[in-house]
């Protein structure tokens, strides 16, 4: 039996295309999250209203998050194409299919949020003369995407990850530049092996990010971006605060 020698050398040599297809699946999911995260709370606001809206939210949220992303991607880009007559790029029908399932994922993490806020907030803010749709945007909303981020990481970082099943539609991502890389270098366990540690260091590089991004909306705001951020304000506050003491220091 011949011994197999492994050129991991390969992988480095490669790494140009490597940096294109990561460079891709980011992208398709930057789009996807942004637009799940609009769809997401809308469906939330759907499941906690009344029927027959809460109930169609139920409906929706129930079925695409059964689906895998295989299935859901091949139904947006040869699906809709057959039934009627719809032709997505390979790019939109990655998000679209990304949306159409993490939108539901996202709806129960905004559901949760919601809830978690106390209704006293809300009778607080109508009781200053706001309206509810204030109340909801300036009150309510903030606080409950504080508590969300979290969550919503996670799901980006599964976003990037699912970009690989998209490799049956073409999707020149990390997973489609492995499987040419294989076909001509014939090292699948180099290419793979390169692909995963690619994709662990994406979700380590996204975990910081995300938590960086939950300190600086904790209240008050932690370590040195947060910090960073709310000086400017503090320092708006100080001096507002001296010319007071200087006027009645006058009087």
């Amino acid at each position: 039996m011949l011994a197999t020698t492994y050129d991991w050398s390969l992988a480095w040599d490669n790494r140009s295309a490597y940096l294109h297809g990561l460079a891709t699946a980011l992208e398709v999911a930057t789009v996807a999250i942004i637009i799940s995260v609009v769809v997401g709370l809308v469906i939330a606001l759907g499941r906690m209203g009344r029927p027959p809206v809460s109930w169609l939210a139920s409906i929706y949220v129930n079925v695409f998050r059964g689906l895998p992303a295989l299935v859901s991607v091949l139904w947006v880009y040869f699906g809709w194409s057959l039934l009627f007559g719809i032709n997505f790029s390979v790019f939109q029908a990655g998000v679209i299919a990304l949306v159409l399932l993490y939108g539901a994922f996202i709806s129960e993490i905004y559901r949760a949020a919601l809830e978690a806020i106390p209704r006293g907030q809300r009778e607080a803010g109508l009781a200053l003369g706001m309206s509810r749709f204030r109340v909801f945007v300036q009150v309510v909303l903030p606080q409950a995407t504080k508590i969300a981020i979290p969550n919503i990481g996670s799901m980006f970082i599964g976003m990037v990850k699912d970009t690989s099943v998209f490799t049956v539609i073409g999707l020149l991502e990390v997973v489609r530049v492995t499987q040419n890389l294989e076909s001509i270098y014939f090292q699948p366990f180099v290419f793979f092996t390169a692909a995963a540690v690619i994709y662990v260091v994406v979700a380590f590089v996204l975990d910081f990010i995300f938590r960086g991004v939950e300190r600086v909306l904790a209240t008050p705001p932690k370590g040195p971006l947060g910090r960073a951020a709310t000086a400017r304000r503090r320092r708006r506050v100080e001096t507002l605060v001296q010319r007071v003491e200087a006027v009645s220091g006058a009087r």
